[in-house]
């Protein structure tokens, strides 16, 4: 399902870095969710020659459903708010390169070299990191056959595919139980399994799936059946053993978690154990002048508002490498 803004930012936004080999810009920003976007506005109300580079604008907000912890919205659908996000960036003078993302970071000097997939380059002279993170796969049988064939990670971008049609969603977190309700919705014959015996999603959206959806904790989805052009099944094997349970389903949905999109950055700054940059409290990496924000970091709690807040943070922390300017807590490590 097309998942694109309908608000388009002015054309002079837009940006062909070819356009300018020689530019230097002061901060190159990486990532268009909420942390590079609130960093972005912040790094251009500092006066800073700013760069986005990202393959949208919204990241993983324009997946979300409703979103009632965002403080100034009592509710408020993803896509809509990546759309407020994207009016509030077209009011500042930023250079914007959509559909792309880095590929490679280098330090030369006292600058840094960015290189995109569309084979266009930059220099700056301070990065910030803030590529978010990406759904994590399976690897079995079928998935990659299928994708968007019937496999999905997203509910709300293609549950209206599968509206009263059975499907079954891979997980146990919130975000699959929050996928199940999303299809219980719809209309669905919804099934959801869990390897793990135990739930690991909030009661509330447990007791909303309870009577609701087929639940297989404590079995693993082993393969996604198909007639070579659709999905038509799936598969389910319990982990303690037992006789195999094979679904007829419209749709997987594979709700299991997320991987940061660091791997480029990992000759440049320290990754942890997950793969996430390791910041400290100020957003500042163990490269100095480049910074990292959002879910692709450290800091806990993946949540809209908090990349915001450290977007914020690592464009004030930017701004003060930039000009030399002691930073507010020396003690910060």
């Amino acid at each position: 399902m097309d998942m694109s803004l309908d608000f388009k930012l002015p054309q002079e936004a837009h940006l062909d870095l070819h356009s300018a080999p020689d530019t230097i810009y002061d901060v190159c920003i990486l990532g268009g969710g909420p942390a590079g976007l609130t960093a972005a506005i912040y790094a251009a109300r500092k006066q800073l020659d700013t760069v986005l580079i990202s393959p949208n604008l919204g990241g993983q907000v324009l997946s979300t459903s409703g979103i009632e912890n965002y403080m100034g919205f009592q509710f408020i659908q993803g896509a809509e708010l990546a759309v407020k996000f994207s009016e509030q960036i077209g009011r500042f003078p930023l250079k914007i390169a959509q559909q792309q993302q880095a590929t490679k970071v280098e330090k030369r000097d006292e600058k840094f070299a960015v290189y995109t997939d569309a084979d266009q380059s930059l220099w700056c002279r301070a990065v910030i990191i803030a590529t978010g993170k990406r759904w994590k796969n399976l690897n079995i049988p079928g998935e990659e056959q299928y994708r968007g064939r019937g496999v999905s990670y997203c509910s709300v971008c293609d549950g209206p595919f599968f509206k009263g049609k059975p499907v079954l969603v891979a997980g146990g977190g919130n975000s699959a139980l929050t996928a199940a309700v999303d299809m219980l919705g719809l209309g669905s014959q919804v099934s959801v399994v869990n390897i793990s015996p135990q739930w690991q999603a909030d009661e509330v959206l447990l007791a909303q799936v309870q009577g609701r959806a087929e639940l297989y904790a404590g079995h693993a989805l082993r393969e996604i059946h198909g007639d070579g052009g659709k999905v038509t099944g799936a598969t389910l094997v319990p982990v303690k053993g037992g006789p195999e349970k094979t679904l007829a389903v419209a749709g997987v949905f594979i709700e299991i978690g997320l991987v940061p999109n660091t791997e480029v950055f990992k000759t440049v700054v320290d990754l942890n154990m997950a793969g996430e940059v390791n910041v400290n409290c100020m957003c500042q990496t163990s490269q100095p002048g480049i910074f990292a924000a959002g879910d692709c970091t450290n800091v806990p709690d993946k949540q809209i508002i908090i990349a915001a807040g450290e977007g914020a943070k690592a464009a004030l922390s930017a701004y003060r490498f930039l000009k030399n300017i002691p930073a507010d807590n020396p003690s910060c490590r």
